[in-house]
């Protein structure tokens, strides 16, 4: 199997030499190619520090971090900016689509940008609205669309590159449950069809339950790991929760 991300014993410090906070505290983590990957963690514990760094938004104090092979940690400038839009997807919380364009627009936007030619986009752009049922609102503007079907065509976007690796930061976060279901199906979809590598950053166990494996972080530091091996959604969920109950609470107030 191939590894789309290594992460080499990272850190990431803010502050000066009189008030240093440790961020994340050298951690180290593989991902396989069609791996479907949680992070979850209590406010402050790291875990948004650490896709951040992974995303390339931030920069790792040391360590490295290797995407298909390539250590982003040592890219800069326009270099940097290339990887980012032909190797990442992103699906954040509050969507990020422009308002002056389609949905087709939208989720066309970084093939033009890649120069891709228009019939080769016509051609993606369709075929990943069919798979995640917004077809129907594709020449619709997202003040035209639910939450649920912007978060779909959002996911659309972050597909239609074939990146290596595609970042997801708290993606049910603006959702009603229905709509959240109907986007975490749509994402176990990407990941069983199309073999999309995820690594989503959540603090809802429910959502959680939907990935393959969750890494659990505390201080900075991996403190469990879980893999769903054969377990219902539902065994998962309940592995989940004795998770967040060592580290002292419920899913509705930890992570």
């Amino acid at each position: 199997m191939k590894t789309v991300l290594q992460v080499q014993n990272m850190e990431k410090y803010y502050g000066n030499k009189g008030n240093v906070t440790k961020a994340v505290d050298g951690i180290s983590f593989d991902v396989e190619k069609g791996e479907y990957i949680g992070i979850m963690g209590a406010s402050g514990s790291g875990k948004t520090t650490l896709l951040n760094c992974i995303s390339t938004i931030d920069r790792v104090t040391s360590g490295h971090i290797f995407i298909d092979g390539m250590d982003v940690t040592k890219l800069k400038g326009k270099h940097l900016s290339k990887f980012r839009r032909e190797q990442l997807g992103f699906i954040f919380q509050d969507f990020n689509l422009l308002d002056t364009l389609t949905a087709y627009e939208n989720i066309a936007l970084a093939l033009t940008i890649m120069k891709t030619p228009a019939k080769e986009i016509d051609e993606r752009v369709k075929s990943i609205a069919e798979k995640l049922m917004i077809t129907k609102e594709l020449s619709k503007y997202p003040y035209q669309l639910s939450g649920g079907q912007k978060q779909r065509v959002a996911s659309a976007r972050a597909m239609v590159t074939d990146p290596s690796l595609i970042l997801a930061d708290e993606p049910t976060g603006a959702l009603d449950s229905k709509s959240a279901r109907m986007l975490l199906d749509s994402m176990e979809t990407m990941n069983a069809e199309l073999h999309a590598t995820i690594l989503m950053v959540t603090h809802d166990a429910f959502t959680a339950s939907y990935c393959k494996r969750i890494l659990f972080i505390k201080d900075g530091k991996i403190f469990n790991e879980l893999v769903r091996g054969r377990d219902s959604r539902k065994e998962f969920f309940d592995r989940i929760i004795e998770v967040v109950t060592l580290l002292g609470g419920d899913s509705t107030n930890v992570f």
